[in-house]
């Protein structure tokens, strides 16, 4: 049967004998360009992901779950606020090391929705989601501490970064005349550039004693946990340098599964595991232009930058031992509907604005029913002119519009390249999701008039739902300003050269 918060939180007195008056606890892990068939719990032959494989094992693995937006910031941002981008203005594209914009600070992101209810937040790893003058995109957004790097770990001149050992130079090129690739905490730049041989150590380390210190003093918390993990050039500390069987990108995945292994250890060390919701998925799907070191969208068409499966259908995991049981789930879910979920089980109160996300807790506690009927799919551009390019509505996909993209070049499907330009489809292109995951057989509308029903009502959704739409401002758009990239020295020069600390 359907249950609410506090029948879950009786449950959880019965099975697993703790009662507690403190709400659950949050670990989000959100891994960066992985790809649907990348873990070896989605059949990728090779993956080393114990820990991972052992939360799908032990926890709900979904098998219909839809991240936002086919690239990083959009995505980030939506996960954040349970909104699309397109409300809060994150997009075209993503944000730079000197961008302008970021995500608005009157958006509310799952750390503000937490934090009345007397949570300890943190944020460690990837941002993305602006710096601006003075910092003022940066957490805190409800985020008591951050460490991380503010955006892609490529967004500087790496090309001197070196995996284990020393001698050995990475494999790919990044970007140059910019500064080098700060770390940050809070808002003080502690490193630049980063050892990316340390960083890992540094993210685990920070992440078990927020745990830790939370747990001693028995105050809730959420932690978000943005990898950089599998996000290209790859890298790996010693304990998993060429310890996989998939080169940079296995080792890269396997330093992820490592810190993830520890942060379980910790919540059992510290005594709050049964009291803790760990939630597991990636932002977009993987980048196939770099081939083998680009990751694995498993039986889906294209990855990163399109609106095919590929792109925007991702692997979830959810656990919470001896409460969520074991299983897979068919259910439709996505990015949108985890700050939702949260504030149901921490009885917290919801943002009073437009929200896309739906609670969660009937598919995770009863293995139900999903209260999401549709997913709508933006481009990396959204546009109210061409508005969505598709909708999944219960099993069927339909494709107004399609187009390839740089980022899933080089694969043999010439729809995926950036060169297959876009398109627009009326009648829609229109798949079954359930018998063809690959959209490879586009249904012919002559042979079933059935399915001019279910047009209909994906027409009419489309309709209602665009006409609902307020598209924000755009952030991305605003420029970017080379004197608001992050340097440990502000006052010296020549710049970016001379920002080392």
């Amino acid at each position: 049967r359907k249950m609410d918060a506090p029948t879950i939180f009786g449950l959880c007195c019965l099975l697993i004998g703790t009662c507690t008056s403190l709400p659950p606890n949050f670990v989000l892990l959100f891994a960066d360009d992985l790809g649907f068939g990348d873990l070896g719990c989605y059949g990728h032959p090779t993956s080393l992901t114990p820990n991972l494989d052992g939360l799908a094992a032990g926890g709900l693995r979904f098998t219909d779950f839809y991240c936002t937006s086919p690239v990083c910031s959009p995505s980030r941002a939506s996960l954040l606020t349970g909104r699309y981008q397109t409300r809060s203005g994150v997009y075209p594209g993503v944000l730079y090391p000197g961008s302008r914009g970021g995500l608005p600070l009157n958006e509310t992101t799952i750390a503000e929705v937490l934090k009345p209810r007397g949570y300890a937040t943190a944020a460690v790893g990837k941002w993305h989601l602006g710096v601006g003058a003075n910092g003022t995109f940066l957490p805190p957004q409800g985020f008591d501490q951050y460490l991380g790097i503010p955006y892609s770990h490529d967004m500087g001149p790496c090309q001197n970064l070196t995996c284990f050992p020393p001698d050995v130079k990475c494999f790919g090129l990044c970007d140059v005349g910019t500064v080098t690739v700060p770390l940050m905490h809070d808002e003080v730049i502690k490193q630049q550039p980063v050892n990316f041989l340390d960083l890992e150590k540094a993210y685990s380390d920070f992440a078990k004693d927020f745990i830790t210190t939370s747990a001693k003093r028995k105050q809730p918390f959420f932690l978000y946990f943005p990898s950089h993990h599998t996000h290209y050039p790859q890298y790996a500390g010693p304990g998993a340098a060429g310890k996989s069987l998939r080169g940079p990108f296995g080792d890269a995945l396997l330093e992820f599964d490592q810190t993830i292994g520890s942060l379980l250890a910790t919540l059992e060390r510290t005594g709050v595991i049964n009291n803790t919701l760990i939630f597991f998925t990636s932002d977009n799907g993987p980048e196939l232009m770099r081939m083998s070191r680009g990751g694995n969208a498993g039986p889906l068409r294209c990855g990163k930058g399109t609106t095919y499966e590929g792109g925007m259908r991702e692997p979830a995991i959810a656990y919470w031992q001896g409460l969520i049981q074991p299983g897979v789930t068919h259910e439709m879910a996505s990015t949108l509907d985890i700050l939702p979920t949260f504030a149901s089980l921490a009885g917290a109160k919801l943002p009073q604005v437009m929200l896309d996300g739906v609670d969660m807790t009937n598919i995770l506690f009863s293995q139900g029913k999903s209260k999401r009927e549709a997913m709508m799919f933006y481009p990396t551009d959204p546009s109210e002119k061409n508005g969505l390019f598709a909708i999944r509505l219960e099993k069927y996909k339909a494709h107004f519009y399609t187009q390839g993209a740089s980022h899933s070049s080089t694969t043999p499907d010439q729809d995926c390249s950036i060169f297959a330009s876009l398109k627009a489809h009326d009648p829609p292109l229109l798949f079954d999701l359930e018998a063809d995951p690959s959209e490879h057989y586009p249904l012919s509308l002559d042979d079933r008039p059935d399915l001019q029903e279910v047009l209909g009502r994906i027409r009419k959704l489309k309709e209602q739902f665009e006409g609902s739409m307020v598209f924000g401002e755009s952030q991305v758009s605003k420029g970017t300003d080379p004197s608001l990239e992050p340097c440990c020295s502000p006052q010296c020069g020549p710049k970016p050269d001379c920002c080392h600390c």
